[in-house]
């Protein structure tokens, strides 16, 4: 029987690019080459944060805008503050399976509520930067209150000891939104150490655009 080689090859390779396409379609799309999910606590249920599976999957319109007027949405320096380190999604998610599991950090929304409720980063906090900067609203209790929260205590004299403070992630909607860099500086005037604040600048926009599981 005469074997047809050319209709060989072509049948080896289709069964081989099947197996290829399979085998990625199992693996799913992960959010690293070696995390493809991770766990974390919001509002008492416990949420799986991954991405968006559907290859052809888009990001909400309103997170595909271009036209943002500035001021007020203009784009924002690298690094909120000195000393304060400026992170990506895959350290926003390493911080979500190490501090947060511990509970040594906290993930801030530091967006007013009105964009909270909108839709939020798992496992974030909604602290607005109104409750952390003096010029914008914030007072000794909207400090008190959050400091506390952060593990923020009175010394003897008075002054905040800071010794057991926890790591703070900031962010708000993106790079041209101001929000989280107001309160990263609040949070400065305050005493608050620069090594422990971490300014995730991306914020939603990116969050949404990579196709990160989002609550409400």
């Amino acid at each position: 029987m005469k074997i047809n080689n050319k209709l060989v090859s072509i049948t080896i390779t289709a069964l081989l690019y099947a197996g290829l396409s399979s085998t990625a379609i199992a693996a799913g799309t992960k959010i690293t080459p070696s995390i493809e999910s991770v766990t974390v606590e919001h509002n008492g249920n416990e949420v799986a944060v991954s991405r968006n599976q559907d290859p052809n999957g888009v990001a909400d319109v309103t997170w595909t805008k271009t036209g943002r007027r500035c001021p007020p949405f203009c784009v924002q320096p690298l690094t909120a503050a000195p000393g304060v380190e400026t992170v990506g999604i895959a350290e926003v998610v390493n911080f979500m399976r190490n501090e947060l599991v511990v509970d040594d950090g906290v993930i801030i929304d530091a967006r007013i509520p009105d964009w909270f409720t909108r839709g939020t980063i798992p496992g974030s906090v909604n602290i607005p930067f109104t409750s952390l900067h003096r010029s914008k609203g914030a007072d000794d209790g909207s400090i008190m209150e959050a400091f506390e929260r952060f593990g923020v205590t009175r010394s003897g004299d008075g002054s905040w000891d800071f010794s057991e403070a926890k790591n703070l992630i900031l962010w708000c909607n993106g790079w041209w939104c101001g929000q989280s860099p107001m309160a990263i500086k609040g949070l400065l005037n305050e005493g608050y150490p620069a090594d422990r604040l971490f300014y995730y600048r991306g914020g939603m926009q990116n969050w949404q655009i990579y196709g990160l599981t989002v609550v409400k």
